[in-house]
């Protein structure tokens, strides 16, 4: 199976390189897709010159303007031609050797997506807040949709890339997440955990998501709930 990895990028021109050659050292077969989503600092730069250098499959898309992590997965999308499609963040919190356990449930064909869980082994924790609110947001997700996730706000996702084009995604920012996690489960799709890794990184060092994201993301999940599902 081939693997289509999005990697929306906005300002991360400190960790930009290392990911990347962190997602090709990985051995799977795959294409690399990255959207500079209106990157002000020297990331357009460093993606014309990796893409320069590259061998195998290497896209990167651009947009003029900063539209949000969910604009990014979306262009991203619209280039997929992977069997399954992982989104990984540009910060390395989350470390792409990881991909093989990821992948490795795909071998079951009924097997439509897997996320991996911070919380289904040890691992460093950013903050108390930030810890507790997303165990909150997995909470709130296994109350509305009858499931028992232990990381719903997970950044590891991977999905058959035919199911999340399927999906008809419409959030542009940090809200991509339980839109994605809301539309799966009210299609009655399992979602199968798998422990991972993680290394945290500070405000200080560039993350980007807060408080308020957690307050959005269970509006999404509230309104996919009980949202009409077309025909």
């Amino acid at each position: 199976m081939k693997l289509s990895v999005i990697i929306p990028v906005y300002n991360e021109e400190a960790t930009l390189e290392t990911l990347v050659q962190k997602v090709q050292a990985t051995g799977v077969d795959k294409e690399l897709i990255l959207v500079n989503d209106g990157s002000s600092d020297g990331t357009r730069e460093i993606l014309n010159r990796l893409k320069g250098q590259a061998n195998g499959d290497f896209q990167v898309l651009h947009h003029e303007t900063n539209r949000g992590k969910g604009a990014a997965v979306i262009t991203g999308l619209t280039a997929a031609q992977g069997d399954l499609t992982i989104i990984q963040d540009a910060d390395l919190e989350y470390d792409p050797m990881e991909y093989p356990s990821l992948l490795k449930p795909f071998e079951d064909d009924e097997v439509q997506v897997v996320y991996g869980s911070r919380n289904l082994q040890d691992n460093p924790k950013s903050s108390f807040a930030f810890y507790w609110g997303g165990r909150i947001l997995s909470w709130v997700t296994g109350f509305l949709y009858k499931t028992q996730l232990t990381d719903e706000p997970t950044g590891y996702k991977v999905f058959r890339t035919s199911l999340l084009k399927d999906l008809k995604l419409e959030s542009q920012g940090f809200e991509f997440c339980p839109e994605v996690t809301a539309k799966i489960l009210r299609r009655k799709i399992p979602i199968h955990e798998t422990p991972i890794s993680y290394r945290p990184r500070s405000w200080e060092e560039g993350k980007k998501i807060h408080w308020r994201d957690g307050f959005t993301a269970i509006r999404v999940l509230l309104k996919y709930r009980f949202a009409r599902i077309r025909p």
